[in-house]
């Protein structure tokens, strides 16, 4: 337990007609509302400004207006209440209030605390400009090189929260307004008192509240999506609800704030909702389209893997153009505005490799080419299935194909590592770095654990049956097709999507069902992927309210009690859900590495070169500002290698032959911990088991680190030793080998 005392108040510095009709207004079928674009006005008497000009202006009666602002304030409880929740559960995780500064950059493990890291850097520079100038010319992260960091890290969330946070503490401290409290912590246990603040001028408190306010608007547009995608408000409650009762299985963000898919998925959702948008409108505007690739950009933009979840949207689209779900004049158009946003990105990432020479993009060229050649592929290729077959074939051939072309012209190998994550996941093949990946269980498959947990709240079942229905609906209509000689799959630029036509009609529905079994696929082999299938399923969950799937049901009334009925036996396990991440408290504390962080401040040079586990380097290079030579960023070919030799200490290699290794990075100081020479998740995944794929002709000896932790000389000299963490000084005395 920690006492708190008060210290300072401190400043700091159906039918197409229904289709195309909101839901979140009038259920469809209803004609309350009046489309945009329709001849004719609403009402022919004057409206004052106002409420009611504004309800004229979007061309809704008076309960249609009501229905819409009481979903809007629907989706804003929503959002409010994740809000709220999520920094209620990580207050309760880390006692995140109580902790010092030290304690709270401590607190941002791995990943998290080199993202925090040059966030620290831009608030913290003289003016936001030169910020910006240090971290896009870092001397610190990979020494001796010069990187430019926001075209490697997907920096931009820090950019944009760093000035923000200037502009917020530089406006309240020039009106005299305070922006935090300070108090003094009582820690117990002989340990010093600490200064703790709270509040938005504290920079670890605004960088965490801003990413969960961006999560809780993403929950309000959740309930938004999941009203319209069903056409029912009800089926925004059932997405909402799923979301709250699976919480666990769909984010980490309350653990992980800094993580990049905290910053990046609430943007997917956001496309994702635009994308069913224009998939339900015949002919959509320009500014849905434009507003489609600034949240693909978005999207992009905070997140290395962001290529790899649009890859698998385009293939969902590409295949449901192929049944003739989708006209080619509209696929087009999306694949586009992909493109337009890839290449934007391209530029304000200063020509990051990995975009161009992804998947992604070489697929997105190959859809469009097959799409124009289409009328070639009708008089080459018999109308159905094998048409159908053959233009799947030409897309995986011709994405290989150009994928690897690019890779070799551009000289790009730094996603060579996902090639081979993903071949280790069909075969025996292994080597160091896939080893670094797969024995973490976030990147293994998908535990037995998690389907039995959507069992239990009824989630999978109930996505099951939707899907199930969806499928049975799309498996007529291709046998109608096929009956009808496949010409109804064949589609010309004028016939995209007819009026009426149930094929159409279907079409978003389709889209939906290709998008989950891809985010399946993708969380059965890597388990953190399951926040895309999670959120996902409680989406389709929406589509019991779905008059269109269900209103065989019968009436209105008789629909909506089985849908509380579902929701009822949900909430069985949903609750208990919640009540078990509500239990969880903690208080944060690391008195090992506070020790270390402080001992590299106090006794070395500002310039002292650090190398050791990833996550360690993190913490060292936010804390201390020493420059390092190796990080938990893992997806650039050169910091692999470099990572390699380091790791190296965790080997069964010679002490000289390590030594020399670290010489050859220029590193001062090793950061050993036996736990990374012993830990052991499971068998052949300790670091001597997985050097041992690497490096067979040492197979048997005594790991190196074993010999560090009870004598490191004569390589290397122990300057610094505690519980947890062993600081090796490396000799100088043989420069000539660097």
């Amino acid at each position: 337990m920690v006492s708190k005392s008060r210290k300072q108040s401190g400043k700091s510095p159906a039918t197409q007609a229904d289709r195309d009709k909101s839901p979140l207004v009038s259920a469809p079928g209803k004609a309350s509302a009046r489309r945009p674009g329709r001849e004719g006005k609403a009402f022919s008497s004057p409206h004052p400004n106002g409420l009611s000009g504004g309800r004229h202006r979007l061309g809704l009666s008076p309960s249609a207006a009501v229905k819409l602002a009481a979903a809007l304030l629907l989706a804003a409880l929503a959002g409010f209440l994740h809000w709220l929740h999520l920094f209620q559960l990580f207050e309760n995780d880390r006692h995140f209030s109580h902790l010092s500064s030290l304690e709270k950059e401590m607190a941002f493990r791995t990943e998290m605390g080199l993202y925090y890291s040059y966030y620290k850097t831009i608030i913290e520079a003289p003016s936001f400009l030169d910020g910006l100038h240090r971290i896009m010319n870092d001397r610190l992260t990979e020494h001796p090189l010069v990187i430019n960091t926001l075209k490697r890290f997907n920096l931009y969330p820090e950019v944009v929260l760093a000035s923000w946070y200037r502009i917020y503490t530089g406006t309240m401290g020039y009106f005299g307004i305070p922006t935090k409290m300070c108090w003094s912590i009582n820690r117990g246990e002989g340990l010093s008192p600490v200064d703790s603040c709270e509040g938005m001028g504290d920079p670890a408190y605004f960088y965490v509240t801003c990413v969960f306010l961006l999560n809780g608007v993403m929950m309000s547009l959740f309930f938004i999506y999941g009203s319209y995608l069903s056409g029912s408000r009800l089926g925004g409650v059932v997405t909402t609800m799923c979301l709250f009762f699976n919480h666990g299985e769909s984010t980490r963000v309350m653990w992980t704030p800094p993580l990049r898919e905290s910053f990046a998925y609430p943007f997917l959702v956001l496309q994702m909702l635009l994308l069913t948008y224009i998939l339900r409108t015949r002919n959509p505007s320009a500014t849905a389209m434009v507003a489609l690739g600034i949240s693909n950009l978005c999207f992009m933009l905070p997140w290395q893997f962001a290529q790899f979840v649009l890859l698998t949207q385009v293939a969902s689209l590409f295949a449901s153009y192929i049944l003739g779900y989708l006209g080619a004049a509209k696929m087009q158009s999306i694949l586009v505005t992909h493109m337009v946003a890839l290449g934007v990105c391209f530029l304000l990432m200063f020509g990051n490799s990995m975009l161009l020479t992804s998947f992604y993009a070489s697929s997105l060229i190959s859809i469009w080419a097959i799409i124009a050649l289409r009328d070639r592929f009708a008089q080459v290729f018999k109308p159905g299935i094998i048409l159908w077959v053959m233009q799947g074939l030409a897309w995986v051939g011709a994405t290989v194909l150009l994928k690897f072309l690019l890779s070799t012209v551009l000289g790009a190998s730094d996603d060579a590592h996902i090639s081979a994550l993903i071949k280790s996941k069909f075969t025996n093949y292994k080597d160091f770095h896939t080893l670094m990946y797969t024995c973490a269980a976030e990147f293994d498959f998908m535990e037995l654990e998690t389907p039995v947990r959507y069992l239990k709240t009824l989630l999978l079942p109930t996505s099951m049956v939707v899907v199930a229905l969806i499928a049975g609906k799309t498996l007529q209509d291709i046998v109608r097709v096929l009956r009808d000689g496949g010409k109804a799959s064949v589609r010309a630029d004028g016939d995209d999507e007819a009026s009426g036509s149930e094929v159409a009609a279907k079409g978003e529905l389709v889209y939906h069902s290709l998008q989950l079994v891809a985010f399946a696929v993708l969380a059965i082999l890597i388990m953190r992927l399951k926040l895309f299938l999670t959120p996902h399923m409680c989406l389709m969950a929406s589509l019991i309210c779905s008059k269109q799937l269900f209103g065989w049901i019968g009436d209105k009334f008789k629909h909506q009690i089985a849908v509380f009925a579902v929701m009822a036996v949900m909430a069985i396990n949903g609750v208990a859900n919640l009540q078990s991440q509500w239990s969880i408290i903690g208080e944060f504390s690391n008195l090992p590495q506070e020790e270390l962080l402080s001992w590299i401040q106090d006794n070395t040079r500002s310039d002292s070169v650090f190398a050791g586990a990833m996550p360690t380097m993190a913490s060292v290079k936010l804390s201390t500002g020493r420059p390092i030579v190796n990080h938990p960023h893992y997806e650039d070919a050169g910091l692999r290698e470099r990572t390699k030799l380091v790791y190296s200490m965790y080997s069964r290699m010679s002490g000289e032959k390590v030594k020399k290794n670290l010489m050859t990075l220029g590193v001062d100081f090793f950061i050993l911990e036996d736990s990374w020479c012993t830990r052991r998740t499971r068998p052949g995944c300790s670091m001597p088991e997985i050097w041992d794929i690497e490096d067979p002709h040492n197979l048997g000896k005594i790991p190196l680190c074993s010999h560090m932790s009870r004598n490191s000389r004569p390589h290397f000299t122990t300057v610094f030793s505690n519980d947890v963490y062993k600081v090796l000084k490396v000799p100088k005395n043989t420069r000539d080998l660097r």
